[in-house]
């Protein structure tokens, strides 16, 4: 672990003093309520104002414009607390952090055919890499994950444990799948024909784009013609399933446990939070954002958050789950009325 003074701090996070010695030592990180004297936290939501009230670190990291906290407490504002203290994570945690070692594994199985330098790329025991892959410099692929045949992956590509990537499918730089992560199986399409589910051919592919993450558990199926496609720098959580021919946009966020049906397409900077579900073949606008538990029946426009199922505006939601508590108290009444 590191040190720092509050000076190099501040400089690190291109933050200000507002209270301190320049020269206070910090040698640690720490959440509000466990931190001590040593040890620098950091106010990046307001639900947690309490705990910074009666914080005993030697330090926070809090927005600025807050010049005022708990006594003794050295005070350090930025304009992203929560993003300058990852900046301060990476400060305390350098020896610690993932080491690149070039080389493949005597226990890695790789074809032939497969395209990768050895000498650039880093392949682990029980490692899978089929005929006609293409591996891009600086990519690691995790024990025990399989690279389908002709995939295509660009550079600095991390495939942790387990992962599978199945045939043809195209990552492209700096890519993360964690553990677990399927890619390219195949999409849920049967045609129901004399009362026997028949299996429809699904022959395209899946394209993340760069910079995409995917979560631990994460399926993202398949094209049934054409590509499943995850937009440049879109982030999806553990437990996401995404059908085929959907269209994911760039930079979003898709939290656990929410699902996409087949063709669905979502704009730039959607957020879709835990547990959502959408229906196939619509499609939701740039920077909307649905609320946990959403239920998408139809299209939605964008710059809009929507809540509740079928979805509507959040805020209408809001007064009817409002209006929802009151049912009780209202059918009490509505009994002494028809009693009188």
């Amino acid at each position: 672990m590191s040190r720092l003074t509050l000076s190099e701090l501040a400089q690190r996070i291109d933050g200000d003093v507002v209270r301190g010695g320049l020269d206070l030592v910090l040698e640690g990180i720490a959440a509000l309520d466990e931190a001590g004297p040593s040890d620098i936290s950091f106010l990046g939501n307001e639900k947690y104002r309490q705990q910074f009230l009666e914080t005993k670190a030697g330090a926070v990291i809090v927005p600025r414009g807050l010049t005022e906290g708990p006594g003794g407490v050295a005070l350090v504002a930025a304009e992203n607390p929560s993003f300058a203290f990852g900046i301060v994570v990476k400060s305390f945690t350098e020896g610690l952090a993932r080491r690149f070692v070039p080389g493949v594994h005597e226990k890695a199985c790789v074809d032939p055919t497969a395209q990768l330098d050895p000498e650039k790329v880093r392949v682990h025991a029980g490692a899978v890499v089929m005929a006609g892959a293409v591996i891009g410099d600086g990519s690691e692929i995790g024990p025990n994950a399989v690279i389908g045949e002709g995939v295509v992956m660009g550079r600095d590509c991390l495939i942790h444990a387990n992962v599978s990537i199945r045939e043809r499918c195209l990552l492209g730089d700096r890519v993360i799948l964690q553990p677990g992560a399927v890619i390219g199986s195949d999409g849920f399409g049967y045609e129901t024909v004399k009362g026997r589910h028949i299996k429809i051919d699904q022959i395209g592919i899946v394209e993340l784009q760069d910079d995409v993450e995917i979560g631990a558990n994460t399926t993202i199926d398949r094209a049934r013609f054409g590509r499943t496609v995850i937009g440049t720098g879109s982030k999806i959580d553990n437990l996401v399933q995404l059908g085929h021919n959907v269209q994911v946009g760039p930079h979003n966020i898709i939290v656990s446990q929410s699902g996409i049906a087949g063709s669905s397409k979502t704009g730039s900077h959607v957020v879709v939070a835990a547990q959502v579900g959408m229906v196939g073949h619509i499609k939701v606008g740039d920077r909307a954002v649905l609320t946990a538990r959403t239920g998408v029946t139809q299209s939605l426009e964008g710059d809009k958050t929507y809540g509740g199922n079928p979805a509507h505006g959040y805020i209408e939601e809001q007064r009817l789950r409002a209006a929802l508590r009151k049912t009780p108290e209202l059918l009490k009444r509505v009994k002494k009325l028809e009693e009188q």
